[in-house]
């Protein structure tokens, strides 16, 4: 199962978030998993297409994903996962 982390600013929105091991197979199948134990964390992850939105990183093993549009970067049961809020300011 993939180790799966969140950044702090995620916590705002969604602060029941849990991390630690979940069963996936690709990150798609991951954010869909994430989406089941936190109903609505998938829509603010990934847009209407299944895409991740612009404010979202999704890293692998320390590498971005490289598949943005349909996540289907693999993960296995060693994969550690880091979920990131990207801030902007001005």
């Amino acid at each position: 199962m993939a180790q799966v982390t969140f950044t702090r600013h995620l916590y705002r929105f969604f602060p029941d978030l849990t991390e630690g091991s979940v069963p996936a197979e690709s990150v798609a199948a991951l954010v869909r998993a994430l989406d089941a134990r936190h109903p609505g964390l998938a829509g603010y992850l990934v847009d209407e297409r299944g895409a991740l939105r612009k404010h979202v990183n999704v890293f692998v093993d320390g590498e971005m994903v490289r598949d943005r549009r349909s996540l289907s970067d693999p993960l296995t049961d060693a994969s550690e996962v880091f979920i990131v809020q990207a801030l902007s300011g001005g």
